[in-house]
């Protein structure tokens, strides 16, 4: 069963951009916008970019592990919706590649 519901579910497969917070060394808020994708085998969002390996929002989240991730559009005439994810995150060195043409080798 999925941490979202049905409703959050359609909203993340009709997507493509969110923004990622992370937390620098100095405990400062990062954000930046990422291209995403919900992976269904794991109830996670894999988040990939180009050269993410070599970010510093890879290598704050490869320090400790905490991140906010946020997706949202607005719908007409004027309806925000959104989806806000917050927890722990995980930087992964490879895998990237297999997931989408999109991501390099290291994804979060």
């Amino acid at each position: 069963m999925s941490k979202f519901t049905d409703i959050e579910l359609e909203y993340l497969k009709t997507q493509r951009l969110g923004r990622l917070a992370t937390v620098n060394k100095d405990g400062e808020p990062q954000i930046a916008p990422v291209t995403f994708r919900y992976n269904s085998e794991l109830d996670a969002i894999d988040i990939g970019g180009l050269n993410m390996g070599e970010t510093q929002k890879f290598r704050n989240v490869a320090r400790n592990g905490v991140a906010s991730f946020v997706i949202d559009d607005v719908a007409p005439p004027f309806q925000p919706r959104g989806v806000e994810i917050r927890g722990h995150a995980e930087a992964l060195p490879d895998g990237g590649k297999q997931i989408s043409s999109d991501f390099s080798a290291a994804l979060i």
